[in-house]
């Protein structure tokens, strides 16, 4: 080919350029195509970092407890729940309503809501570190169990006291890591406001077993007069409050909260009772305002 065909084949004014002799071809859109190569390389990097990043991060999440005592969470205060609680779609609500033939809902909340207590299995680690505890000899590095046998009338068999209109209540504070609560050992200093059981219980503990104040105390009282009228005689079962080795929660493998039942044995029939349980220990702050150291809920027994 000579050069006159080939200047009218490729004009020198044009951004294709051809070589004849290697037969390589330069074009504009290679140089595109190489810079979109990559860019889609570093997007998958990217997103397979991502990716990673966020499995590793669930998993944590999943591993950490509820709150942290930490200086980052001045105000973590341990919260008090309690079950039954409404089902989902009526979360707000803190109403239990129940007769003696209408009552199963209930009792199926508390029976998937100790499920973990009654089945070791369902706990990491198979319930095979933990021990029994007390007052005397229980360590830090213990995972105290939790004995379902200690609730006594408030268990599955006897359907926690509903069909007889005595229902059990169970309380549990929620998991606030290397927390450790104070305690009234002192009993001639005991909160004024302390109601007048409260204050008896704990000075008879005092006299007879002094380890055994190492308690975070709790009580269930009427809101009103007429809610104290018609709450009737209650029980705390195992015990009223919350023993001291269960605590500081250290996230160890098998740990489970320790509970205490209320066994409100004879309640009015037919009208609505306010209840308010209450935390007492030196470093739990009570303030109704902002919802601190108590749980609120409703009775009301056709």
């Amino acid at each position: 080919m000579n050069d006159k065909i080939k200047e009218t084949l490729v004009p020198e004014r044009t951004k294709l350029r051809v070589k004849f002799n290697n037969s390589v071809v330069y074009r504009e859109k290679s140089r595109i195509n190489r810079v979109v190569i990559v860019t889609l390389a570093t997007a998958c990097c990217v997103l397979l970092i991502t990716l990673y990043a966020c499995v590793v991060f669930s998993v944590q999440v999943n591993s950490l407890p509820e709150w942290q005592q930490d200086n980052f969470m001045l105000e973590a205060i341990p919260g008090l729940r309690y079950r039954p609680k409404q089902p989902d779609n009526f979360a707000a609500s803190t109403l239990i309503s129940f007769d003696r033939d209408n009552y199963t809902t209930w009792t199926r909340i508390i029976d998937d809501f100790i499920k973990p207590y009654k089945n070791p299995d369902m706990v990491p680690g198979g319930g095979k570190r933990t021990v029994y505890c007390d007052y005397n000899s229980s360590s830090r590095d213990d995972i105290c169990y939790v004995d379902p046998k200690e609730w006594r009338i408030c268990n599955s068999e006897s359907r926690y006291g509903y069909h007889w209109a005595s229902p059990c209540i169970f309380l549990k504070l929620n998991k606030i890591y290397n927390w450790v609560p104070g305690y009234y050992n002192d009993t001639a200093s005991l909160p004024e406001n302390m109601p007048r059981a409260l204050k008896e219980h704990i000075k008879s503990i005092g006299s007879h077993y002094p380890p055994a104040l190492n308690t975070v105390w709790v009580s269930c009282e009427g809101e009103n007069p007429a809610d104290v009228e018609n709450r009737g005689p209650i029980q705390y079962i195992p015990q009223r409050g919350f023993p001291g080795y269960f605590f500081p929660f250290t996230n160890k493998e098998g740990y489970l909260s320790p509970l205490v039942a209320v066994w409100f044995r004879r309640p009015t029939t037919g009208v609505l009772i306010n209840i308010e349980c209450r935390l007492w220990a030196p470093n739990i702050e009570y303030n109704r305002e902002k919802g601190r150291g108590f749980v609120h809920f409703e009775l009301m027994i056709d």
